[in-house]
């Protein structure tokens, strides 16, 4: 019970990587705001974590949407009691093309959601994470902490991808920033690249470019997301929640301003 008491915002948590991460969340003792797009995936993974003996909470808020993502947590705080860490782990995958034919809309929806989305939710939720590593005795928190779910599109160059790459590689850039913003405060942010993650966004990924680039999406799975890595598997969505569970932990605590890839060795 790694997080015992302690409350959570999980953007993104109704599926993949976020609903993993908010089960973790929960199973190690915390109180988790489960937030996102889609209704029915929220109050679901919900109904999942109480019916194991966990608390959660389901809360629909846009991430690229301020006065939604306001709302959103000024409700955690007083529902829940305050706020002591937040994982932007909301996000899209964004269009399947070449720079030369981008729809400029549809790269400025990737960032607004994967990146713009992300330093929304710390904005307004830092007051309340800085709050909550005060509200506490020092021998009972070691501060409040922020995780990013960024990816190892955000290491690389990413031909047909660039929006999704770009707005991975800001993430890591923000994640820099706002460890040394907040390291006088003793608030620890991290970011977490996972490599080729099994699920459901990744399955969509693949049929795409399988399309764009004439190929089968067994032959696309293969090349681009196992044979690129060391351990010739995939990532499982419960190995990145791991993760964010021990960065979430009070044993990294002296742990800042890191992206942690946890890819099975992406293009090692």
């Amino acid at each position: 019970m790694k997080l015992r008491d302690r409350v959570a915002i999980v953007t993104g948590g109704g599926r993949g990587i976020g609903k993993a991460i908010v089960r973790r969340f929960a199973a190690e003792g915390a109180l988790v705001a489960v937030t996102g797009t889609s209704r029915d995936l929220l109050e679901a993974t919900a109904r999942e974590v109480v019916a194991d003996g966990g608390k959660a909470v389901a809360i629909v808020a846009d991430v690229s949407d301020e006065k939604a993502v306001a709302a959103m947590v000024a409700r955690v705080a007083k529902e829940l009691g305050g706020i002591d860490i937040l994982v932007n782990n909301a996000g899209v995958s964004g269009p399947t093309a070449t720079v030369a034919e981008m729809p400029v809309a549809e790269w400025e929806r990737t960032l607004a959601v994967n990146l713009t989305g992300a330093m929304i939710c710390a904005r307004y939720a830092i007051p309340h994470i800085v709050t909550g590593g005060r509200r506490r005795a020092p021998d009972q928190f070691s501060g409040g902490r922020i995780i990013n779910i960024a990816s190892v599109a955000g290491q690389i160059g990413y031909a047909l991808r660039s929006p999704y790459a770009a707005s991975k590689w800001g993430m890591i850039g923000l994640t820099r920033s706002l460890a040394v913003e907040l390291g006088p405060e003793g608030v620890t942010v991290n970011a977490i690249a996972p490599g080729s993650t099994r699920g459901d966004r990744i399955g969509d990924v693949v049929r795409t470019r399988a399309a764009a680039l004439g190929k089968t999406p067994d032959e696309i799975e293969r090349e681009f997301f196992i044979d690129a890595n060391a351990l010739k598997r995939m990532v499982e969505p419960e190995e990145i929640a791991a993760t964010a569970a021990f960065l979430a932990s009070d044993e990294a605590r002296n742990i800042t301003g890191e992206t942690i890839a946890v890819s099975a060795g992406f293009r090692l």
